[in-house]
């Protein structure tokens, strides 16, 4: 059995019905927009869906447990609405103000945060500069009661929607490249424009936009933490986001087996039920037990992270494990469904061209072969059993 408390399940059972009635029903809809509408954040907001971590002063419910944030998720994949990215807003990016910004910062924005009023994007990736944040060039200068941003940036999920956006801009680019400052641009700002709602393989209502600022004049106030500690905050915020994408994924790998399963079990070929052949009860007995396996170490190192306790290298291997076995469950599903998998019609045929993205996001797998390697080979090397 799994370690959900009976509020969670509550919550479980809660949110399962929000998802039912508000958001699975337009999900075709947003997918032709390009975009889910601002007012199922405000819904879900109303209801007590989203930043469920923000003090009750916040409008929260003061519980930081993560295993609410893992019933959200587990629950968008069953209902085939994870292209609503609320825990990008509720939890990898709405956790900044919590960690890095003033007691001011969380009275002026969490609030608006929490009832959905506001959403949130965090702006990182450039065309240049990917996982090598000292390789990115948007920077910010001092002048001395503001700070003026310039920059671009791209592939910045919830870009359109985003009310306010965390950007990461180097403050003193040209003696110290790992002087970065995180800054709060607030929707309407001049100077800030936003680009192309991107074409992407997958995740289409999920809305993925470019982003511009030209001499955006970012009051003082408006900075989280230290203006040369941005690079530290951002590394400390890595664990949990490689942690969020490794629940998500093994989320899509148990719902994608669900749906082949009953595929297989009602599609006849030569007259008999597919799950009838040989090759197909292996080939879902090996994913049924590697989708366990690697849920049980997702698991192991959600209670760590409640702990206080999860590392960059633990959280590296359950991303790296959660999205390969994703992948391998989505293509065999594909597969198994033969003519029909490849019909978006179908869902495991949109959910495979979405998983594409989730071997890249929050650090490729060859990035967390490179974090893991290094660990391996380090002078204070140990394994999970020592």
């Amino acid at each position: 059995m799994r370690a959900f408390t009976d509020d969670q399940n509550m919550f479980r059972d809660a949110y399962r019905k929000f998802l039912e009635q508000e958001v699975a029903p337009h999900m075709e809809r947003f997918r032709e927009q390009g975009i889910v509408d601002r007012d199922i954040f405000k819904k879900a907001g109303d209801q007590g869906f989203l930043m469920i971590w923000p003090d009750e002063q916040y409008g929260g419910l003061g519980d930081d447990d993560f295993r609410y944030e893992q019933v959200i998720m587990e629950e968008n994949a069953r209902a085939g609405t994870a292209e609503w990215f609320c825990t990008l807003h509720s939890r990898l990016v709405g956790t900044y103000f919590q960690r890095f910004g003033s007691e001011e910062q969380r009275e002026r924005f969490l609030p608006d945060c929490v009832s959905g009023e506001k959403i949130l994007a965090v702006a990182m990736t450039e065309p240049d500069a990917g996982s090598d944040l000292s390789g990115m060039r948007s920077h910010a200068k001092d002048m001395g009661d503001h700070f003026v941003l310039n920059g671009s940036k791209t592939y910045i999920s919830n870009g359109i929607n985003a009310d306010l956006v965390i950007v990461a801009a180097k403050t003193d680019p040209e003696n110290n490249p790992y002087a970065v400052g995180l800054f709060v641009v607030e929707r309407g700002m001049e100077g800030f424009e936003r680009g192309r709602n991107l074409d992407k393989m997958g995740m289409k209502a999920q809305d993925t936009a470019e982003l511009f600022f030209n001499n955006v004049k970012i009051p003082k106030g408006n900075v989280l933490g230290e203006p040369d500690k941005g690079f530290y905050y951002l590394m400390e915020g890595l664990a949990e986001e490689r942690l969020i994408a490794a629940v998500g994924n093994m989320a899509h790998a148990r719902q994608a087996f669900n749906l082949t399963r009953d595929f297989v079990m009602e599609r006849k070929v030569f007259g008999k039920p597919l799950s009838h052949k040989q090759n197909t009860q292996f080939k879902l007995a090996e994913l049924d037990t590697e989708i366990d396996v690697v849920q049980v170490y997702v698991d192991h190192c959600v209670e760590l992270h409640n702990q206080g306790k999860l590392t960059a290298n633990m959280a590296a291997k359950a991303k790296l494990m959660a999205s390969e076995v994703e992948w391998r469950m989505l293509d065999e599903g594909v597969q198994l469904h033969g003519g029909a998998g490849y019909m978006n019609e179908y869902p495991i045929c949109r959910m495979f061209s979405g998983a594409r993205i989730n071997r890249i996001l929050a650090g490729s797998s060859e990035v967390m072969k490179l974090i893991i390697s290094r660990d391996v080979f380090s002078d204070s090397y140990s394994s999970i059993l020592d």
